[in-house]
């Protein structure tokens, strides 16, 4: 198989995993951020990048978003939504911070493509990616030309990213507005 061949293989696994998410899911965790206090985003691994990424994008929308285990993020408490990605369904620092956030009173968003995993089903809130991950990346059941979980991180980037276009819609806010958020220190 060719790099080209490869390369639109990968981007037709994206796009035909992003195009199954449920619009109605889309829809929920686009007013859960737009009512939320402060967002507070977490992940492992190559999805915590992701989820370091929308909380960039979260923050040029102007929203309060913080990331789990930088110095600067504050506490949860009621009104405020933690937003944890658990793909293959589990993982043990994402049900310990669920439970300390569940405690203070926060809502719990679970990003996931096992969304009857222990994590998504302490959550409020389940976003469906119905992609490859770890869960699932061996044997028959292995189908994307991606590695190990690369499928559903890929996917999450562009979810992601389309989501805080529904957000930025929904907000009413300028693409200008969030441009001017844009860090001028690099």
């Amino acid at each position: 198989m060719t790099l080209a061949d490869q390369a639109a293989r990968a981007a037709d696994e994206i796009r035909v995993a992003v195009a199954a998410i449920d619009p109605a899911a889309m829809s929920a965790l686009v007013h859960e951020l737009a009512r939320a206090a402060r967002i507070v985003c977490y992940g492992v691994g190559r999805e915590g990048l992701m989820m370091r990424a929308l909380a960039m994008r979260l923050y040029h929308l102007g929203l309060d978003a913080h990331v789990v285990g930088d110095m600067s993020c504050p506490p949860v408490g009621p009104g405020d939504l933690l937003v944890v990605s658990a793909g293959p369904g589990g993982f043990s620092t994402v049900a310990g911070l669920i439970g300390v956030a569940r405690g203070a009173g926060a809502r719990i968003a679970c990003v996931t493509a096992q969304p009857q995993g222990p994590d998504p089903q302490a959550a409020d809130l389940i976003f469906h990616i119905p992609a490859q991950t770890m869960a699932d990346d061996q044997g028959a059941v292995a189908t994307s030309v991606l590695p190990m979980g690369s499928l559903f991180e890929g996917a999450q980037f562009l979810a992601f990213e389309l989501l805080i276009l529904a957000l930025r819609d929904h907000l009413a806010i300028s693409p200008d507005a969030m441009r001017a958020r844009h860090t001028n220190l690099e």
